[in-house]
């Protein structure tokens, strides 16, 4: 076991409750593919198994070398990211593989993979927001100065992913005022943002309601309605959902017993946590939300730790988004939030959402792990 920790440093919470994660993700997801297996591969469930575990087996090495990487590495490829994230968003907006009336999808030459480049542009974001808060400090309550520069690459990112993509982009929003907030910029720009978010969500709603659109608007406005009224026909998958989780129980019926993965839309992604219900039981509901309520608390400690801003702001930034994401998705499930389509971070099965998802979590190890040897100098050469 010591041999193990020689080459892993960090959080070994972190770690412990990653791995935890992607352990509950092979269960959950084995259990919940039959229907697709039966739709695209002849009921073959090991090749949707096998893949989902190169896939995690890939996001945990992309984890392991992020977090060997010095965290204030990431500054500078933070630039670099976001650079590449705005013209793929604009590319994927106009040319991206289109789902549901959304355009959020890129395919990746050779290994045949679809690509969400908003899974980038949040992990860019975040990085160049840390990077720039960090940066401006000395002003950081001046309006044209911090306040100004900061927000034109917020208003960039998430007014490109909105089209697609409003939950991801409403999420980003809220994460970036957080940072900002955490980051000392001065709180009546923020009250003011805020305030004019809510203010243009509220248009924004009254607009897709009273209209007759198709497409992306239509779909908007349909979970809108069927949020509001219940309604249990046009509310299918929320009710399937529900269903699943009222079968559940305290215990569950058992792992591979789930019998809602048969009517319930996406259960091994966008409703994963309705059949973990259904096979462990409000327990293993429990589990899972005590599971990224500690990512966010290490999260924190991490971020307290920190010598440098960047690091700080960094951590606790990434640990947000995730655990963010999390709650949302679960909300979804239980029907406290309309249907937004967002994944249970590193349990619902994915390809390049776990990736970023892990590079997300190994940069977080590599602020907690490079943050104890900047420590250790300090006090050796004290």
């Amino acid at each position: 076991m010591q041999s193990i920790f020689k080459y892993i440093k960090g959080d070994r919470v972190i770690w412990a409750v990653s791995l935890l994660l992607a352990i509950i993700s092979v269960l959950v997801v084995y259990s919940s593919i039959v229907t697709l297996a039966y739709k695209y591969q002849g009921g073959n469930t090991e090749f949707y198994l096998f893949k989902h575990s190169i896939i995690l087996g890939v996001g945990f090495f992309l984890m392991y070398f992020a977090h060997k990487l010095n965290y204030k590495y990431y500054s500078r490829i933070s630039q670099i990211f976001l650079f590449i994230a705005v013209p793929l968003l604009l590319f994927t907006l106009l040319t991206g593989a289109s789902i549901n009336s959304a355009s959020r999808w890129l395919m990746i030459p050779v290994i045949n993979q679809s690509f969400q480049t908003s899974d980038l542009a949040k992990l860019a974001l975040i990085m160049f927001l840390a990077r720039m808060l960090s940066k401006r400090q000395d002003n950081i309550k001046d309006f044209n100065q911090a306040f100004l520069p900061i927000m034109i690459p917020v208003l960039i990112i998430c007014g490109l992913i909105l089209p697609a993509n409003f939950s991801t982009a409403a999420m980003l929003f809220v994460t970036s005022l957080v940072l900002m907030f955490l980051g000392r910029i001065n709180v009546a720009y923020i009250i003011s943002l805020i305030t004019i978010g809510v203010v243009c969500l509220g248009i924004f709603i009254a607009i897709v309601m009273n209209s007759d659109y198709t497409g992306r608007i239509g779909t908007w406005k349909n979970r809108i309605e069927n949020y509001i009224e219940g309604d249990a026909q046009g509310n299918y998958q929320v009710e399937q959902s529900k269903i699943a989780i009222a079968t559940g129980g305290v215990i569950g019926k058992g792992p591979g017993r789930s019998t809602q993965r048969n009517f319930l839309p996406h259960p091994y992604s966008d409703f994963i946590f309705a059949t973990v219900i259904e096979e462990y039981g409000l327990f293993g509901g429990v589990v899972i939300v005590l599971l990224y309520l500690i990512l966010l608390y290490r999260g924190v400690v991490i971020s307290r730790k920190a010598p440098r801003t960047f690091g700080s702001l960094l951590a606790i930034g990434l640990s947000f988004s995730l655990v963010f994401q999390a709650m949302i998705n679960m909300a979804v499930a239980v029907n406290l939030f309309p249907v937004t389509g967002q994944p249970l971070p590193l349990v619902s099965m994915g390809g390049t959402s776990i990736w970023f998802t892990c590079l997300a979590i190994g940069i977080i190890l590599s602020v907690s792990a490079h943050s104890e040897k900047e420590l250790e100098k300090e006090v050796s050469h004290a």
